[in-house]
């Protein structure tokens, strides 16, 4: 009997296993399964970035609003201890409004107001200190600029966001972790909330020490900014709140692109792998093999100083125009400062100015000719189930539609026929980033009969695309040009198979 329960109980066992082996077998077959790419579409070079630096990339051009106390005091930079609260006192309620319509009148897409800088004083009225407007000098300066700024915005149809100083020259607090625990991120979380469809947050990188103009609170140069900041929890509490917003500087999703003079590098990549504020020597050009995507701003002045002050020089159109092109066009984003006066206004000289540049901008960059041409290409991708790569889609208004090369092709020939010989001044370049940025050269020809070619911009490097290159028929200083009945780019070398989103001709 015993023998007989035995017997029964290994064939069980045995028929258990068996159907388990069966089980164990049927789900790694289904978890072995891989997708095929239905589209057909082209694997990412990373680092790729994330959808809230596209958005950010895609701004392209912004105004600065550097307003506030040193607009009083007459500084630039400085420790403002000796300072009192009153000493900000508009003879006009502040107008951000007016601000924002000043750099629409420039093609800038957005703006950034500074609401609170090295001295301390903040625009709106925090819990985190008492020097704010709450304790200003007149009722005029009780306006609350971030709430002002961001409703402003939102009703023309702009991007928007705001300037905190991580240093504090006022607060004796600084350098401790009660004031990033009790000041700095309760600041930025106030900020925060003045909208959740913000696009930036500026974070200087400056932390006290004898400034350029003569700060003279204690020297804290040597901190590590992004330990002392608590840039993780910086980020995620910014991102909580307003999650495409950009946290640029000290934030780390963005660099500087190593100068306040309105040009980048003529090589440009929008990766790199330097530690935030330790090593900024790849700042105009990024790095070629960088493991993070950190794109470039770059901030420049319209007047001789952040603030405003009485008598300052404008830049000429000419100046702002070729700016524009070392900046934007080599695949920088552009921050211009245009500073209000006393009134909480952009003076009448400036307006003029930016609206000169609009117009500027309008005569030169705005009648694209591309759509015009036939367009063709020496190799193009195999379409998908729901996507194609042709070359039309460089011509369409689809900003999410590119053109792409067959994997391992790195080069590259796409060819403009126009409908009559043009004068071309410029041709603008733009990668379909969201995959990776990949190209490491290129160069521009034109052509009257189609078979004798002349190089396009032969005094520009012609390396990187990135986001968006604009190349000048001469240089970016003079509007030259030169007839031709067909254009081509010729892409010579890149990371892998060649992603564009855009091709114009100007």
């Amino acid at each position: 009997m015993i023998q007989q329960l035995l017997k029964t109980s290994a064939l069980l066992c045995g028929l258990s296993l068996f159907a388990l082996q069966g089980m164990a077998q049927s789900t790694f077959e289904l978890i072995d399964e891989v997708p095929a790419n239905l589209d057909n579409e082209p694997a990412p070079v990373h680092p790729v970035p994330h959808p809230r630096q596209v958005e950010w990339m895609r701004t392209e051009f912004y105004g600065f609003f550097h307003y506030g106390m040193n607009t009083f005091t007459g500084n630039e930079w400085g420790n403002e201890l000796d300072a009192p609260a009153t000493t900000y006192k508009p003879a006009k309620v502040p107008n951000p409004h007016q601000w924002l319509e000043v750099a629409q009148s420039a093609h800038m897409k957005g703006g950034i107001a500074v609401v609170k800088h090295h001295d301390g004083f903040c625009l709106w009225p925090t819990k985190t200190t008492d020097y704010n407007i709450t304790n200003c000098g007149n009722e005029n300066g009780q306006a609350n600029i971030p709430e002002l700024f961001g409703k402003a915005a939102q009703e023309l149809g702009m991007k928007y966001g705001f300037y905190v100083s991580p240093w504090d020259a006022h607060d004796y607090r600084y350098g401790s972790a009660e004031y990033v625990n009790e000041v700095f991120l309760k600041q930025c979380k106030e900020l925060a909330d003045y909208g959740s469809d913000q696009f930036e947050m500026w974070f200087d990188g400056a932390n006290g020490g004898k400034g350029k103009y003569g700060g003279t609170s204690l020297t804290t140069r040597e901190i590590d900014r992004a330990t002392y900041y608590d840039v993780p929890n910086l980020r995620d509490l910014i991102h909580g709140i307003s999650p495409n917003c950009v946290l640029w500087g000290v934030g780390g999703e963005a660099r500087w692109i190593g100068t306040e003079e309105g040009h980048a590098g003529t090589t440009n990549w929008c990766t790199d792998n330097r530690e935030e504020g330790k090593d900024q020597s790849n700042a105009q050009s990024g790095n070629e093999n960088g493991w993070m995507w950190l794109p470039g701003e770059s901030d420049a002045k319209s007047t001789g100083g952040w603030f405003w002050h009485s008598g300052e020089t404008l830049k000429t159109k000419a100046e702002l125009f070729t700016m524009y092109l070392e900046t934007v066009g080599r695949n920088s984003t552009f921050i211009l400062n245009i500073p209000p006066d006393k009134n909480g206004e952009i003076p009448a000289a400036t307006v003029k100015r930016m609206k000169e540049l609009g117009d500027l901008l309008d005569t030169r960059l705005g009648n694209n000719i591309a759509p015009t041409a036939t367009v063709t290409a020496s190799n193009t991708r195999s379409a998908g189930a729901n996507r194609t790569y042709d070359v039309a889609n460089l011509i369409d208004t689809d900003i999410e539609s590119y053109f792409a090369t067959e994997d391992g092709v790195k080069d590259v020939t796409i060819t403009f026929e126009l409908p009559a010989e043009t004068a071309v001044h410029y041709v603008v370049l733009q990668e379909h980033i969201q995959l990776g940025q990949r190209v490491k050269a290129f160069n521009i020809e034109t052509s009257l009969d189609g078979e004798s070619w002349t190089k396009f911009g032969a005094t520009v490097p012609q390396t990187t695309i990135g986001y968006k290159r604009i190349i000048p028929k001469s240089s970016t200083t003079s509007y030259g040009s030169v007839k031709a009945k067909y254009v081509r780019v010729n892409i010579t070398d890149a990371k892998a198979c060649i992603t564009l989103d855009n091709i114009e001709i100007y």
